[in-house]
């Protein structure tokens, strides 16, 4: 759910400055030439997955509708740039009236994407469309990047439940976007109250080792934390030894004792034990939960242990090894001249090293296999074929300026768990691979992008 239907007092920023100078001086430079009105589209893609990921996860796309809503040049910030001489005079009195009027579309929220995937489209003159770059790839290579690892962990997980716990392992504002892009790729909870507050997802916390190390002994602080919290809470029980905390916690709350929690050590062997002695001790619906370090290996390898929950922080909110999405946002097409019906013409980057890309306003459609299945990623220019007309990806997010796609984050969510389950079985397979589609070029776009 987000913020607009929580109905939440939060205020975005003005994202004028997430940018880069360049823009700025791109800006500056074609308004000179007499090119900066010139009609534009730009699109966000990217040339590779991170080594060994079948697939991607879009996220972040809410957080771009914000963003392209808020980027407004106040006094404040236009006087930064006069100060700094970044740039002067008629590019200054332009940016004040900065509002992007132009349309954006993009794969929605939750889909996921391959090598090629024009993941979003953005369309408007060329000065308005430019300034954008960086905090659309900013947004979407951060978001998509977690969301892509909380993609994998929820898959290992099967229907057990994760706890997004990485808030004190990264940027205080990062931490609320992880958080975001872990509910969407399959996460149930959170531990950042930020989170919870901003976009509406559960949050969840007890208590930790500081806690039981306060009290004088480990039973006055579970008998202080189960007064205050009742039965059903969750007593961390590894701080001294296991299993006397174990037999400790349900002598306290008894056999309606909620959860004990797991922190350290062969959490697989541990595990085990702990489920045999709760059982014995008649806490038979006590469930166990774990912590202390996981990823999705890790989470896999506790497939077969007791295990009912996971709370996963530090390798989540780096994107499990890979903190980025490597999207770019590149010129696909441009106008002839500024001339509100001159054609668009492609352009594209040829230089050398792997960074060429391919000219033309893009479609996307997802082929499936007679199983319903899906079997490639098509990309292409012109017609849509008629066999694709409504497999198609892209969507429209903005409208003239106006945010036409805004949608609680549950569906983003509940969007992602059914592309997922519309691909290949091995997807979600953690072994090095190749991208489980392969993407293929139609009506002029081939190539590498």
């Amino acid at each position: 759910m987000n913020t607009a239907d929580l109905g939440l007092p939060v205020d975005v920023p003005s994202t004028a400055l997430f940018t880069d100078q360049y823009e700025l001086t791109m800006l500056r430079a074609a308004l000179e030439a007499g090119t900066a009105e010139r009609r534009s589209v730009f699109e966000v893609f990217t040339r590779r997955l991170p080594n060994g990921r079948r697939y991607g996860v879009v996220a972040g796309t809410g957080r771009v509708l914000d963003a392209v809503e808020n980027f407004r040049f106040d006094a404040g910030v236009l006087d930064f740039l006069r100060e700094r001489e970044i740039v002067g005079g008629e590019t200054l009195e332009w940016l004040a009236g900065y509002r992007f009027s132009g349309d954006i579309w993009g794969y929605p929220e939750g889909e996921v994407y391959f090598p090629g995937s024009p993941i979003m489209r953005v369309e408007g003159t060329f000065a308005e469309c430019v300034l954008l770059e960086t905090v659309i790839l900013s947004i979407l290579n951060h978001d998509s990047a977690i969301a892509a690892a909380a993609s994998r962990m929820s898959s290992a997980a099967g229907d057990r439940p994760l706890i997004e716990m990485g808030a004190r392992r990264t940027h205080e504002l990062a931490a609320v976007a992880a958080s975001r892009a872990a509910y969407v790729g399959g996460f149930a909870t959170t531990s950042d109250l930020a989170a919870g507050f901003r976009y509406g997802i559960p949050t969840v916390g007890t208590s930790a080792h500081a806690f039981t190390l306060l009290h004088d002994s480990e039973r006055d602080a579970f008998q202080a934390q189960v007064n205050t919290l009742g039965r059903g809470t969750t007593l961390l029980v590894d701080t001294y030894d296991v299993a006397e905390a174990v037999r400790t916690a349900v002598e306290v709350a008894g056999t309606g004792l909620g959860a004990v929690r797991i922190d350290s050590g062969d959490l697989l062997l541990v595990a085990h034990r702990v489920r045999q002695q709760l059982d014995e001790l008649g806490a038979t619906d006590t469930k166990i939960i774990v912590t202390s370090d996981l990823d999705e290996y890790a989470i896999a390898s506790l497939a077969a242990a007791p295990v009912d929950a996971y709370g996963v922080g530090t390798q989540l909110v780096t994107g499990s090894g890979h903190p980025t999405s490597s999207m770019v946002y590149k010129l696909v097409a441009r106008a002839e001249s500024a001339g509100p019906d001159a054609p668009l013409v492609p352009v594209a980057k040829k230089s050398s090293g792997g960074k060429t890309s391919v000219g033309g306003r893009k479609w996307a459609a997802r082929r499936l296999d007679s199983y319903g299945v899906a079997e490639a990623e098509v990309v292409g220019t012109g017609p849509v074929p008629p066999e694709l007309a409504d497999r198609q990806l892209l969507v429209e997010l903005v409208k003239g300026g106006e945010a036409v796609a805004r949608e609680p984050l549950d569906a983003a969510r509940d969007r992602h768990m059914a592309a997922r389950a519309g691909l290949p079985m091995s997807a979600t397979q953690l072994s090095r691979g190749e991208p489980v589609l392969p993407t293929e070029y139609a009506h002029g776009a081939s190539g590498s992008q």
